[in-house]
């Protein structure tokens, strides 16, 4: 045998042990020894079902959705007074502003969400969206 193998036969020796000692200390606590090997103490503490994980992705993906259709709504404002778009193009601007809020309003009615659920508190800074 090489010292690698030596050394690798040691180190699964070690993390054999580090099971053995988990279990132990889980069942000096009260808690149910783990059936499967596989199961980690991290995989047990994340209780995370699909519906909580969909609607939380769905929560931060429509925040910036709508961030950036505020941003898009301003700057088109800003466009208009300034006098820099023509009619036609100031009605499409207007048409695509209003369906894109009503496809927004129709995705936060499907997942269950709240307009205050997209808007983020970022501590000292405030929210994330304005709430005007």
């Amino acid at each position: 045998m090489t010292g690698g193998e030596d050394a690798g036969r040691g180190l699964a020796r070690r993390a054999a042990g580090s099971r053995d000692e988990a279990a132990e200390l889980a069942a000096a606590l009260g808690e149910p020894q783990w059936q499967q090997p596989r199961v980690k103490p991290l995989d047990r503490r994340l209780a995370v079902d699909r519906d909580s994980v969909e609607r939380g992705l769905a929560s931060l993906v429509l925040t910036v959705i709508e961030l950036l259709r505020q941003l898009v709504e301003r700057q088109a404002l800003r466009r208009v007074d300034l006098g820099d778009l023509t009619e036609e193009q100031v009605e499409r601007m207007g048409v695509t502003l209003m369906a894109l809020e009503e496809q927004m309003a129709e995705l936060r009615e499907y997942f269950g969400l709240a307009p205050e659920d997209l808007n983020l508190d970022l501590g000292p800074l405030g929210p994330l969206l304005p709430t005007d």
